[in-house]
Protein backbone atom coordinates (compact mmCIF):
# COMPACT_ATOMS: atom_id res chain seq x y z
CA UNK A 1 0.00 0.00 0.00
CA UNK A 2 1.80 3.17 -1.18
CA UNK A 3 1.66 6.56 0.48
CA UNK A 4 1.00 5.25 3.96
CA UNK A 5 2.30 7.27 6.90
CA UNK A 6 5.22 5.58 8.67
CA UNK A 7 3.91 5.39 12.21
CA UNK A 8 4.74 4.68 15.84
CA UNK A 9 1.79 4.06 18.17
CA UNK A 10 1.88 5.05 21.82
CA UNK A 11 -0.43 2.60 23.53
CA UNK A 12 -1.59 2.20 27.11
CA UNK A 13 -4.31 2.51 29.70
CA UNK A 14 -5.77 5.81 30.93
CA UNK A 15 -3.16 7.54 33.06
CA UNK A 16 -0.23 5.72 31.48
CA UNK A 17 1.20 8.97 30.13
CA UNK A 18 0.68 8.56 26.38
CA UNK A 19 -0.10 12.23 25.87
CA UNK A 20 2.81 13.44 27.98
CA UNK A 21 5.31 11.20 26.26
CA UNK A 22 3.87 11.98 22.83
CA UNK A 23 4.26 15.73 23.37
CA UNK A 24 7.86 15.32 24.49
CA UNK A 25 8.71 12.99 21.61
CA UNK A 26 7.07 15.39 19.17
CA UNK A 27 9.66 18.04 20.12
CA UNK A 28 12.47 15.82 18.87
CA UNK A 29 13.36 16.42 15.19
CA UNK A 30 12.21 13.53 13.06
CA UNK A 31 9.11 12.78 15.13
CA UNK A 32 5.67 14.30 14.58
CA UNK A 33 3.12 13.80 17.37
CA UNK A 34 -0.64 13.89 16.94
CA UNK A 35 -3.19 12.93 19.58
CA UNK A 36 -6.78 11.96 18.88
CA UNK A 37 -7.92 14.77 21.14
CA UNK A 38 -6.09 17.33 19.04
CA UNK A 39 -7.92 16.11 15.93
CA UNK A 40 -11.25 16.82 17.63
CA UNK A 41 -10.13 20.18 19.03
CA UNK A 42 -8.92 21.50 15.66
CA UNK A 43 -11.97 20.34 13.72
CA UNK A 44 -13.70 22.96 11.54
CA UNK A 45 -17.27 22.72 12.80
CA UNK A 46 -18.58 24.51 9.71
CA UNK A 47 -17.25 21.80 7.38
CA UNK A 48 -19.31 18.82 6.29
CA UNK A 49 -17.41 16.42 8.54
CA UNK A 50 -17.57 18.97 11.38
CA UNK A 51 -21.34 19.19 11.12
CA UNK A 52 -21.54 15.39 11.14
CA UNK A 53 -19.38 15.34 14.27
CA UNK A 54 -21.67 17.88 15.96
CA UNK A 55 -24.74 15.79 15.20
CA UNK A 56 -23.37 13.05 17.44
CA UNK A 57 -21.52 15.08 20.08
CA UNK A 58 -24.48 17.41 20.66
CA UNK A 59 -26.56 14.36 21.57
CA UNK A 60 -23.81 13.05 23.82
CA UNK A 61 -23.23 10.08 21.50
CA UNK A 62 -19.93 8.54 20.48
CA UNK A 63 -18.76 9.49 16.99
CA UNK A 64 -18.83 6.39 14.72
CA UNK A 65 -15.47 4.86 13.87
CA UNK A 66 -15.68 5.65 10.16
CA UNK A 67 -16.39 9.34 10.89
CA UNK A 68 -13.55 9.48 13.43
CA UNK A 69 -11.05 8.02 10.95
CA UNK A 70 -12.27 10.33 8.18
CA UNK A 71 -11.76 13.31 10.49
CA UNK A 72 -8.27 12.06 11.34
CA UNK A 73 -7.38 11.45 7.68
CA UNK A 74 -8.51 14.93 6.62
CA UNK A 75 -6.56 16.46 9.49
CA UNK A 76 -3.41 14.57 8.48
CA UNK A 77 -3.84 15.57 4.83
CA UNK A 78 -4.09 19.24 5.80
CA UNK A 79 -0.96 19.02 7.95
CA UNK A 80 0.88 17.41 5.05
CA UNK A 81 -0.25 20.02 2.53
CA UNK A 82 0.90 22.79 4.87
CA UNK A 83 4.24 20.96 5.31
CA UNK A 84 3.65 20.98 9.05
CA UNK A 85 4.21 17.25 8.85
CA UNK A 86 6.69 15.92 6.29
CA UNK A 87 6.07 12.18 5.67
CA UNK A 88 9.45 11.67 3.98
CA UNK A 89 11.32 13.04 7.01
CA UNK A 90 9.09 12.57 10.05
CA UNK A 91 7.84 9.49 11.83
CA UNK A 92 4.22 9.96 12.83
CA UNK A 93 3.62 9.36 16.55
CA UNK A 94 -0.02 8.69 17.40
CA UNK A 95 -1.70 8.40 20.77
CA UNK A 96 -5.36 7.78 21.50
CA UNK A 97 -6.03 6.33 18.07
CA UNK A 98 -6.90 3.67 17.01
CA UNK A 99 -9.22 3.20 20.00
CA UNK A 100 -10.57 -0.18 18.96
CA UNK A 101 -9.93 -3.00 16.52
CA UNK A 102 -12.39 -1.64 13.95
CA UNK A 103 -10.53 1.67 13.85
CA UNK A 104 -7.26 -0.22 13.47
CA UNK A 105 -8.74 -2.02 10.46
CA UNK A 106 -9.92 1.26 8.92
CA UNK A 107 -6.50 2.85 9.40
CA UNK A 108 -4.56 0.07 7.67
CA UNK A 109 -4.74 1.85 4.33
CA UNK A 110 -3.45 5.09 5.87
CA UNK A 111 -0.63 4.03 8.21
CA UNK A 112 2.20 1.55 8.25
CA UNK A 113 2.82 0.78 11.92
CA UNK A 114 6.53 0.24 12.48
CA UNK A 115 6.39 0.07 16.27
CA UNK A 116 3.85 -0.10 19.09
CA UNK A 117 5.14 1.27 22.41
CA UNK A 118 2.97 -0.26 25.11
CA UNK A 119 3.12 1.79 28.31
CA UNK A 120 2.44 -0.87 30.92
CA UNK A 121 0.72 -0.07 34.21
CA UNK A 122 1.31 -2.96 36.61
CA UNK A 123 -0.55 -1.16 39.41
CA UNK A 124 -4.05 -0.21 38.29
CA UNK A 125 -4.90 1.55 41.56
CA UNK A 126 -1.80 3.74 41.26
CA UNK A 127 -2.90 4.76 37.76
CA UNK A 128 -6.35 5.65 39.07
CA UNK A 129 -4.75 7.86 41.74
CA UNK A 130 -2.61 9.48 39.06
CA UNK A 131 -5.69 10.29 36.96
CA UNK A 132 -7.49 11.79 39.98
CA UNK A 133 -4.50 13.99 40.84
CA UNK A 134 -4.19 15.16 37.24
CA UNK A 135 -7.90 15.99 36.94
CA UNK A 136 -7.89 17.94 40.21
CA UNK A 137 -4.74 19.82 39.18
CA UNK A 138 -6.43 20.82 35.91
CA UNK A 139 -9.66 21.81 37.73
CA UNK A 140 -11.70 19.06 36.06
CA UNK A 141 -13.74 17.97 39.07
CA UNK A 142 -16.06 15.67 37.09
CA UNK A 143 -13.10 13.77 35.62
CA UNK A 144 -11.68 13.33 39.13
CA UNK A 145 -14.61 11.20 40.27
CA UNK A 146 -13.50 7.64 40.90
CA UNK A 147 -16.53 6.10 39.18
CA UNK A 148 -15.77 8.12 36.03
CA UNK A 149 -12.14 7.01 36.05
CA UNK A 150 -13.04 3.34 36.62
CA UNK A 151 -15.54 3.51 33.76
CA UNK A 152 -12.77 4.78 31.47
CA UNK A 153 -10.66 1.81 32.53
CA UNK A 154 -13.51 -0.60 31.78
CA UNK A 155 -13.90 0.85 28.28
CA UNK A 156 -10.14 0.57 27.74
CA UNK A 157 -10.03 -3.07 28.87
CA UNK A 158 -13.04 -4.05 26.76
CA UNK A 159 -12.48 -2.05 23.56
CA UNK A 160 -8.93 -0.69 23.35
CA UNK A 161 -6.68 -3.32 24.93
CA UNK A 162 -7.60 -5.90 22.21
CA UNK A 163 -5.96 -3.57 19.63
CA UNK A 164 -2.60 -4.92 20.84
CA UNK A 165 -3.44 -8.30 19.33
CA UNK A 166 -4.20 -6.66 15.99
CA UNK A 167 -0.51 -5.93 15.47
CA UNK A 168 2.35 -8.41 15.26
CA UNK A 169 3.98 -9.10 18.62
CA UNK A 170 7.31 -8.56 16.86
CA UNK A 171 6.72 -4.80 16.72
CA UNK A 172 5.27 -4.39 20.24
CA UNK A 173 7.64 -3.11 22.94
CA UNK A 174 6.61 -2.86 26.58
CA UNK A 175 7.74 0.08 28.71
CA UNK A 176 7.03 0.49 32.43
CA UNK A 177 4.82 3.58 32.73
CA UNK A 178 5.48 3.99 36.45
CA UNK A 179 8.29 6.44 37.09
CA UNK A 180 9.29 9.99 36.29
CA UNK A 181 8.44 11.24 32.78
CA UNK A 182 12.18 11.53 32.05
CA UNK A 183 12.84 7.93 33.08
CA UNK A 184 9.90 6.63 31.03
CA UNK A 185 11.09 8.70 28.06
CA UNK A 186 14.56 7.19 28.39
CA UNK A 187 13.11 3.70 27.98
CA UNK A 188 10.87 4.77 25.08
CA UNK A 189 13.84 6.28 23.23
CA UNK A 190 15.71 2.98 23.45
CA UNK A 191 13.00 1.50 21.22
CA UNK A 192 12.06 4.38 18.91
CA UNK A 193 15.52 5.74 18.04
CA UNK A 194 16.56 2.64 16.04
CA UNK A 195 13.25 2.81 14.16
CA UNK A 196 13.80 6.50 13.41
CA UNK A 197 17.36 5.90 12.22
CA UNK A 198 16.20 3.12 9.93
CA UNK A 199 13.41 5.33 8.55
CA UNK A 200 15.83 8.21 7.97
CA UNK A 201 18.29 5.92 6.21
CA UNK A 202 15.52 4.56 3.97
CA UNK A 203 14.45 8.12 3.14
CA UNK A 204 17.99 9.01 2.08
CA UNK A 205 18.18 5.88 -0.08
CA UNK A 206 14.87 6.74 -1.76
CA UNK A 207 16.12 10.27 -2.49
CA UNK A 208 19.41 9.11 -4.04
CA UNK A 209 17.69 6.51 -6.21
CA UNK A 210 15.27 8.98 -7.78
CA UNK A 211 16.20 9.97 -11.35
Amino acid sequence: MPHRYQTILLFGAPGAGKGTQGKILGQVPGFYHLSCGEVFRTLDLTSEIGKTFMQYSSRGELVPDDVTIKMWQQNMHARTVLSDYKPSQDLLVLDGIPRNVHQAELMKKHINVLLVVHLVCPDKEEMIKRLRRRALKENRADDAKEEVIRRRWQVYEKETFPVLDFYSRQIVREVDAVGSPARVLEHILQHVVPVQESHFQNSLTDETERP
